[in-house]
Parts: C-alpha cells; sequence; structure tokens
C-alpha cells in the first residue's frame, strides 16, 4: 500500500531543497528535468536556487515533471483544535 509523503514548505529554501531532493531521487539531471519541461539546464539550476522567484506555472510544470504535486492546507481549520504558543518578541509567529 502506497501513502502519501508530504513536505511542509514555509520558505523558499525549504522549497529549494526539496525540488532537489525530488530531482535527484528520480535520478535526473538538471538537464534532463529542463527537457521535460522544455527549459535549458541552467533554468533548472536557477529555479532550484531560487524558486520564490519563478512563476507559479512553472513551478507547477517542475512539479509535474517529478510526478509531485502542490497540496494546499487549510491550517485556520485547525488553528482552534491546538492553540499554538505565543510567539516571543522578535519571532515569527509558531505557524509559520
Amino acid at each position: 500500500m502506497n501513502t502519501l509523503q508530504t513536505f511542509p514548505v514555509q520558505t523558499s529554501a525549504q522549497l529549494s531543497v526539496h525540488l532537489k531532493s525530488l530531482r535527484k531521487a528520480r535520478g535526473m539531471t538538471q538537464t534532463a528535468l529542463g527537457e521535460r519541461v522544455g527549459v535549458k539546464q541552467v533554468r533548472i539550476a536557477d529555479i532550484e536556487k531560487n524558486p520564490g522567484a519563478v512563476s507559479l506555472d512553472q513551478l507547477l510544470q517542475v512539479l509535474h515533471a517529478l510526478d509531485a504535486r502542490l497540496l494546499l492546507a487549510d491550517t485556520q481549520r485547525y488553528a482552534d483544535a491546538a492553540p499554538s504558543p505565543a510567539a516571543k518578541a522578535g519571532e515569527p509567529p509558531a505557524d509559520w
């Protein structure tokens, strides 16, 4: 039985790590991934380095080529069930 493996991503740096890991787990080079997406290897390198600067359309193309999907989670729905600890001064909220 296969289970869906999820990777919570809250920053573009985390997305960068996951994109590179997924590509390597698929045994693909940046060149091979670029060929699937229709871009050059240097564009894949740019996307992996800074995925926050890529269009959503192109990110979805890359994810599709990696046989991965973008899932959204409604965290507001679960916020009432378990209160999060108060953030310390100067720190982002715990749910971000």
